[in-house]
Protein backbone atom coordinates (compact mmCIF):
# COMPACT_ATOMS: atom_id res chain seq x y z
CA UNK A 1 0.00 0.00 0.00
CA UNK A 2 2.78 2.41 0.91
CA UNK A 3 4.51 1.68 -2.41
CA UNK A 4 1.30 2.31 -4.37
CA UNK A 5 0.80 5.60 -2.55
CA UNK A 6 4.41 6.54 -3.27
CA UNK A 7 3.95 5.73 -6.98
CA UNK A 8 0.79 7.86 -7.07
CA UNK A 9 2.68 10.79 -5.57
CA UNK A 10 5.50 10.42 -8.11
CA UNK A 11 2.96 10.29 -10.96
CA UNK A 12 1.22 13.42 -9.72
CA UNK A 13 4.48 15.32 -9.33
CA UNK A 14 5.47 14.39 -12.88
CA UNK A 15 2.15 15.28 -14.53
CA UNK A 16 1.69 18.57 -12.67
CA UNK A 17 4.94 19.86 -14.19
CA UNK A 18 2.83 20.50 -17.29
CA UNK A 19 0.03 22.43 -15.58
CA UNK A 20 -0.17 26.17 -16.34
CA UNK A 21 2.32 28.38 -14.50
CA UNK A 22 -0.48 30.36 -12.89
CA UNK A 23 -1.58 27.16 -11.09
CA UNK A 24 1.88 26.60 -9.56
CA UNK A 25 0.95 28.01 -6.15
CA UNK A 26 -2.67 26.86 -6.11
CA UNK A 27 -3.90 23.69 -7.77
CA UNK A 28 -0.44 22.19 -8.38
CA UNK A 29 0.62 22.86 -4.81
CA UNK A 30 -2.64 21.54 -3.34
CA UNK A 31 -2.62 18.37 -5.47
CA UNK A 32 1.00 17.65 -4.65
CA UNK A 33 0.50 18.25 -0.92
CA UNK A 34 -2.60 16.04 -0.82
CA UNK A 35 -0.89 13.20 -2.67
CA UNK A 36 2.24 13.51 -0.53
CA UNK A 37 0.11 13.35 2.60
CA UNK A 38 -1.03 9.82 1.77
CA UNK A 39 2.30 7.91 1.98
CA UNK A 40 3.59 10.31 4.63
CA UNK A 41 0.71 9.50 6.96
CA UNK A 42 0.94 5.78 6.20
CA UNK A 43 4.64 5.87 7.14
CA UNK A 44 4.11 7.98 10.24
CA UNK A 45 1.20 5.85 11.35
CA UNK A 46 3.16 2.64 11.02
CA UNK A 47 5.62 4.00 13.56
CA UNK A 48 2.98 4.63 16.20
CA UNK A 49 2.97 2.62 19.39
CA UNK A 50 -0.76 2.03 19.49
CA UNK A 51 -3.28 0.65 17.05
CA UNK A 52 -5.59 3.60 17.73
CA UNK A 53 -2.96 6.10 16.60
CA UNK A 54 -2.10 3.97 13.57
CA UNK A 55 -5.75 3.94 12.54
CA UNK A 56 -5.91 7.72 13.04
CA UNK A 57 -3.01 8.30 10.66
CA UNK A 58 -4.50 5.89 8.14
CA UNK A 59 -7.72 7.89 8.38
CA UNK A 60 -5.83 11.08 7.59
CA UNK A 61 -4.24 9.33 4.59
CA UNK A 62 -7.70 8.22 3.48
CA UNK A 63 -9.01 11.78 3.72
CA UNK A 64 -6.09 12.98 1.60
CA UNK A 65 -6.91 10.32 -0.95
CA UNK A 66 -10.45 11.68 -1.23
CA UNK A 67 -8.96 15.15 -1.65
CA UNK A 68 -6.74 13.88 -4.47
CA UNK A 69 -9.81 12.31 -6.09
CA UNK A 70 -11.56 15.68 -6.25
CA UNK A 71 -8.47 17.61 -7.33
CA UNK A 72 -7.87 15.17 -10.19
CA UNK A 73 -11.46 15.65 -11.35
CA UNK A 74 -11.07 19.42 -11.15
CA UNK A 75 -7.81 19.24 -13.10
CA UNK A 76 -9.52 17.20 -15.82
CA UNK A 77 -12.53 19.51 -15.97
CA UNK A 78 -10.25 22.55 -16.28
CA UNK A 79 -8.47 20.87 -19.17
CA UNK A 80 -5.14 20.35 -17.39
CA UNK A 81 -5.41 16.55 -17.56
CA UNK A 82 -6.52 14.63 -20.61
CA UNK A 83 -8.90 11.71 -20.17
CA UNK A 84 -6.14 9.09 -20.35
CA UNK A 85 -4.00 10.70 -17.65
CA UNK A 86 -7.06 11.32 -15.50
CA UNK A 87 -8.13 7.67 -15.69
CA UNK A 88 -4.61 6.43 -14.94
CA UNK A 89 -4.15 8.67 -11.89
CA UNK A 90 -7.67 8.06 -10.67
CA UNK A 91 -7.15 4.29 -10.95
CA UNK A 92 -3.94 4.54 -8.91
CA UNK A 93 -5.74 6.61 -6.29
CA UNK A 94 -8.68 4.19 -6.16
CA UNK A 95 -6.27 1.30 -5.53
CA UNK A 96 -4.67 3.16 -2.64
CA UNK A 97 -8.06 4.10 -1.23
CA UNK A 98 -9.29 0.52 -1.42
CA UNK A 99 -6.21 -0.75 0.41
CA UNK A 100 -6.52 1.93 3.10
CA UNK A 101 -10.16 1.06 3.64
CA UNK A 102 -9.33 -2.63 3.97
CA UNK A 103 -6.47 -2.07 6.39
CA UNK A 104 -8.49 0.28 8.57
CA UNK A 105 -11.32 -2.23 8.65
CA UNK A 106 -9.00 -5.11 9.59
CA UNK A 107 -7.32 -3.08 12.35
CA UNK A 108 -10.66 -2.10 13.84
CA UNK A 109 -11.54 -5.80 13.97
Amino acid sequence: MYNLAHELTISIYKITRYFPDDEKFSLVSQLRRASLSIPTNIAEGSGQLSKVNYIRFLGIARGSSFEVEYLLRLSKDLGYLNEEHYKQLNKQNESVLKMLKGLIKSLKG
